[in-house]
């Protein structure tokens, strides 16, 4: 791997973002999702560093950056990306959002446009997480997410709790060691329980319909969705963004667990554009 390097870029008075790169060519920017950090994607820094710039950002109050009450919802993340990758001067980026950071990914360019972009590649998200369409693509159920909010993000124990039931049950599928599972947890709750709610909130009542299709009409995109609900997020896909390329591997953390395929995926389709 070539050599990684890590600053802190002030994105809001008061307000800094750990980020780290490494490599150099044509650069691909990761965001991770819901309360995750770097850290998941040193697989992926592992890999392409060798043939491009890499750049990882922990978003705000995420990892090692800056923990802070304000600004804790998707609107303000796009605004804090475009800080980052101007402090950078990155051009022509391939941008790849996990989970929630695919809501980073939409919101930057609701902003800022697609000028300064590649390419994308969206990995596991809808663009809108709820609905009352019983063929749309969603999140999961209503009652469901008002239980997690309602009943596991008031407190830390609760959200431990949520946090490695979703690990176990969604991100990942075979079974973890025991060591694996405490530091996917420590990631995750670097973020306190009380910022992880208005996430949370923020990423479940989003809306990024209109610049999924837009950025999918204009720019390269890739879909790469887990397999527990691949028939309802393929099919949503080629209805809402036909243009976009979809892909189907492992689980909602497929790129961690499944890291080989998952980088065959994503430097095929990079390669191309």
């Amino acid at each position: 791997m070539s050599f990684l390097t890590g600053k802190y870029i002030e994105v809001d008075s008061g307000v800094e973002l750990f980020v780290q790169e490494a490599g150099s060519g044509e650069p691909i920017v990761f965001i991770p999702g819901f309360t995750f950090t770097t850290e998941v994607f040193s697989k992926q820094v592992e890999y392409f560093s060798k043939t491009n710039r890499v750049i990882v950002v922990d978003p705000r109050s995420h990892g090692r950056s800056t923990m802070v009450i304000h600004g804790n919802d998707y609107v303000t993340h796009g605004s804090d990306l475009h800080s980052v990758l101007r402090s950078l001067d990155v051009r022509n980026a391939t941008l790849l959002g996990w989970s929630f950071g695919c809501l980073t990914v939409w919101e930057y360019i609701k902003q800022n446009g697609l000028d300064n972009i590649k390419s994308l590649i969206l990995v596991d998200m809808p663009p809108k997480s709820l609905s009352t369409e019983a063929d749309d693509w969603v999140e999961g159920p209503l009652d469901d997410i008002s239980a997690i909010y309602n009943s596991y993000l008031r407190n830390s124990s609760g959200q431990r709790e949520f946090i490695s039931s979703y690990i176990t049950q969604v991100m990942v599928q075979r079974e973890l060691e025991e060591e694996e599972l405490t530091w996917l947890v420590e990631q995750s709750l670097k973020t306190p329980y009380y910022i992880a709610g208005n996430l949370f909130a923020s990423g479940m009542f989003s809306d990024y319909r209109d610049e999924a299709r837009k950025a999918s009409q204009t720019v390269p995109t890739l879909a790469v969705v887990a397999e527990h609900w691949a028939d309802a997020a393929v099919s949503y896909i080629e209805r809402m963004t036909p243009e976009t390329q979809t892909e189907v591997l492992g689980g909602h953390m497929m790129f961690w667990e499944h890291s080989k395929k998952f980088n065959e995926i994503v430097n095929n389709f990079i390669k191309k554009k």
